[in-house]
């Protein structure tokens, strides 16, 4: 009993105790124990980590990905606090051979065990006993371990090159004989000829793919679960978490919400259509009304749409639009756009064009059917993906099935079509992301009348910071999408260097959506100006959205919605 009374004195327990019973008598509670509970509660230690649990599980397309579940121990128990699965962005363009995606979905598959295993083992020795709340100290030693993993597959990569040059240097004892040198000298006399026939000066050959380090889900998925982990502890959430370690812990007053750019329409490059210049419509609701109301009347407009395309004979003639030449462009007097009745894998419908000017008509005609106007009342977005359209034989983008145009022919032929439809007010990926001069001549014909925004023309993350600067083509905005080994505090950093830079900040959700709604808290918190989650079909785009208006209900009851 001494010793017990010594133990309790030396932990302060008696004047604890006292401190609580002089606090809660004056309230006398329902749940006295309960009270007390809480009230020595703040003098427990804080919550540490004590197990990380990384697992394979499916998309929202059916592909494999990563979970991570994170545990803590709290006032001496282990706790399960919070998961976080993965969503993976492939770079395979949709027109690849079957082989390549063959190639592609293996790589993802050994990618994915991979990853499982890096936080089942490594990461979860690593991290244990650090405080969930210390984003940063988490991040730091996450990104030393994926330095360390591609410093190993470098050495690996040098060893394997060292021996297969060892085994050419002993197989190449006798020179070739001359026979069949002949074939080679014909090839290289047809690739002069074929150099004489271009006219116009080369393209910048395609920079090769952003290499993807097996395994490097682990890095993405361990810090975004770590974080999710830290508002659960602080009991905030996400965004107010995300929030307050962008701004060194000070809570902002008033919070931004990001708009939605909502997919209408996904013109898939793989459809018998003639148009390939358009791989996403989008609607922007005007920043006036509130998300639920703006959500509401995309949703309007996309039932309006799908009646007219479900019964195209049906279809009023659009006002006809007045070219530069002053004939009127009717899409009555084209052929009837083809509507493939089923859900794209990005939630919204799929349909085919003939050109981009057939499209754009009958959108006005949905919105003016129910009594809204394009550019006033809803706003318009095209991602054009032209990484998807170049032809490198010729060294010109095919727009459409047959018509090729040059890097400066593309900046013509925007100029055309916003002059035509100003309510087109941003354009992703209008160029490949090599066509830098090209960028440089769009911004600058087009730059103040609408966002011209780079996506798969960005690069990936780890690579954007470059000297704290953006090591992309000019542009008014980056698409951002947390993938692979992007660490919570890589968007925070990046976030606040686009801010000063005044570039526009898009959160985007990967092809490979999860039913995980972290994003949208990602972009609230670090205070994205947009956030592109797909269309309003697909569970796993749904309960983004309905995050988002989640969001919007909490700030505007708290009063911190701006």
């Amino acid at each position: 009993r001494r010793e017990a009374a010594e133990y309790y004195r030396g932990q302060r327990v008696p004047e604890r105790m006292e401190e609580a019973l002089n606090a809660l008598f004056p309230l006398r509670p329902g749940d006295l124990y309960g009270e007390l509970a809480n009230y020595l509660s703040k003098y427990s230690k804080a919550p540490i980590i004590c197990k990380l649990v990384g697992r394979k599980v499916l998309d929202g397309v059916g592909q494999p990905t990563l979970e991570v579940e994170i545990y803590c121990t709290v006032k001496n128990y282990e706790q399960r606090i919070c998961s976080t699965v993965m969503s993976c962005h492939s770079q395979i363009p949709e027109n690849a051979l079957p082989e390549t995606i063959e190639a592609d979905e293996k790589e993802r598959n050994d990618s994915v065990n991979t990853a499982v295993e890096w936080v089942n083992e490594s990461l979860n020795t690593m991290l244990r006993d650090l405080e969930p709340t210390d984003q940063c100290q988490v991040d730091k030693m996450l990104g030393e371990y994926f330095t360390n993993k591609v410093e190993e597959k470098k050495e690996i990569q040098k060893q394997v090159e060292e021996e297969e040059a060892a085994v050419e240097d002993t197989l190449a004892v006798t020179p070739p004989t001359p026979s069949p040198a002949s074939p080679p000298g014909k090839k290289k006399a047809a690739k002069a000829g074929k150099k004489l026939s271009v006219a116009e000066r080369p393209i910048p050959p395609a920079e090769p793919a952003e290499p993807v380090l097996c395994g490097s889900l682990a890095i993405g998925g361990t810090s975004l679960a770590v974080a999710k982990a830290g508002a659960t502890i602080s009991h905030i959430p996400l965004y107010s978490h995300i929030a307050l370690l962008k701004h060194q812990q000070e809570p902002p007053e008033e919070i931004t919400l990001p708009l939605p750019m909502v997919t209408l329409l996904n013109c898939e490059k793989t459809s018998p259509s003639k148009l390939k210049l358009v791989k996403e419509v989008m609607l922007i609701p005007p920043v006036q009304m509130s998300l639920k109301q703006g959500i509401e009347r995309v949703l309007h407009i996309q039932k309006e749409m799908t009646r007219l395309l479900e019964s195209p004979g049906k279809m009023p003639d659009p006002q006809p639009a007045e070219s530069k030449k002053g004939r009127a462009q009717n899409p009555g007097k084209k052929g009837l756009p083809q509507f493939l009745k089923r859900i794209s894998h990005l939630g919204c419908l799929t349909t085919g064009y003939d050109d981009v000017e057939q499209l754009l008509l009958v959108m006005q005609t949905a919105c003016s059917n129910i009594g809204l106007q394009l550019g006033t009342d809803v706003y318009l977005a095209i991602n054009c993906a032209a990484h998807e359209l170049m032809d490198y034989d010729k060294g010109k983008y095919e727009i459409l099935t047959g018509t090729f145009k040059s890097p400066d022919e593309m900046v013509a032929m925007y100029g055309e079509l916003i002059d035509k439809f100003p309510f087109i007010t941003a354009l992703i990926d209008p160029l490949r992301k090599e066509d830098r001069e090209q960028w440089s001549n769009i911004c600058c014909a087009l730059g103040s009348k609408c966002y011209l925004i780079a996506e798969d023309a960005a690069t990936c993350i780890s690579k954007l910071k470059t000297d704290q600067n953006i090591n992309t083509p000019m542009c008014s905005g980056v698409v951002l999408k947390y993938i692979n080994q992007t660490k919570v505090s890589d968007l925070i950093e990046l976030t606040g260097i686009l801010d000063g830079q005044r570039h526009i900040t898009i959160l985007g959700s990967p092809d490979g959506e999860s039913s995980d709604d972290s994003l949208v808290d990602l972009a609230v918190g670090l205070g994205a100006r947009f956030i592109k989650l797909g269309g309003l079909s697909r569970g796993e785009r749904v309960t983004k959205y309905n995050r988002l208006l989640a969001i919007e209900e909490e700030l505007a009851k708290n009063g911190n919605l701006r």
